[in-house]
């Protein structure tokens, strides 16, 4: 059997083993790791299949031997696969996975101006991803060009995406920024899934705008890193039978 799991620093959140025993006939463990120990489990850990979360989607690059077009392009990996010859091969399935949500949500991005919340690993992905659908990502960060203070100069944006981890379990009373901030938004993603409606939705709903959480997104760019797994093909209706499964267990 695949011996495969997912990498991170804090996973004991995480929905990712149940999404995986769905999806495929192989192990899925949780490897909770510190950033010392990165290189050696990578080089010599017992395992075929990794994919990779917060704060490592950056720091595993230096240990790939191959990375995939989009991978090498954003610098940044959630997926790694052990090939038959022990190279290690890295992809990016987040960038498929949120454009899947995007397509849920009936969010029309196309020529329009979306904040992205965070400048990690996942951010890149989902700019990488807006740009694909002709959007205009703009990165606010605590440390960048653009930051939380001067959020009301983007007023002008019509979607926000948060792909930060404020608001996720355990720290479910927490939101990223105040939404009345920006009165020209449309609505609303939070790539946050645990919760499965965050403070920052809460607020977004009860100013009468959709939001969508990253369950969706979560349960699509699994079935494209189980495919690199397992080297399958997976259904889309597949995809949506797993995503109203976990609604049904996380109401």
């Amino acid at each position: 059997m695949l011996r495969c799991g997912l990498l991170g620093q804090t996973l004991g959140h995480s929905w990712s083993p149940r999404i995986h025993t769905l999806l495929g006939d192989y192990e899925y463990l949780l490897y909770e790791k510190s950033e010392q120990e990165i290189p050696s489990f990578l080089r010599s850990g017992s395992w075929d299949g990794l994919n990779v979360t917060i704060p490592y989607k950056k720091t595993v690059l230096p240990y790939l031997d191959v990375l995939s077009p989009v991978a090498e392009s954003i610098g940044s990996v959630n997926t790694i696969v052990r090939r038959a010859d022990g190279t290690l091969f890295g992809d990016n399935t987040d960038v498929d996975g949120f454009v899947a949500m995007v397509r849920l949500s009936g969010f029309s991005v196309a020529g329009t101006k979306v904040l992205v919340l965070g400048s990690g690993g996942a951010s890149v992905s989902i700019c990488e991803a807006l740009r694909s659908m002709n959007a205009t990502p703009v990165v606010v960060s605590r440390h960048g060009p653009i930051d939380y203070d001067h959020i009301s100069d983007q007023s002008d944006a019509a979607w926000l995406v948060n792909t930060t981890p404020v608001g996720m379990y355990p720290n479910i009373d927490s939101s990223p920024l105040d939404l009345t901030l920006l009165p020209n938004l449309r609505g609303v993603l939070d790539i946050v899934y645990n919760p499965p409606v965050t403070r920052l939705m809460t607020q977004a709903q009860s100013l009468g705008l959709p939001a969508l959480s990253g369950l969706y997104m979560l349960v699509a760019q699994a079935r494209r890193s189980a495919e690199l797994f397992t080297n399958t093909s997976i259904s889309d209706a597949r995809v949506e039978d797993i995503y109203r499964i976990m609604l049904d267990e996380h109401p």
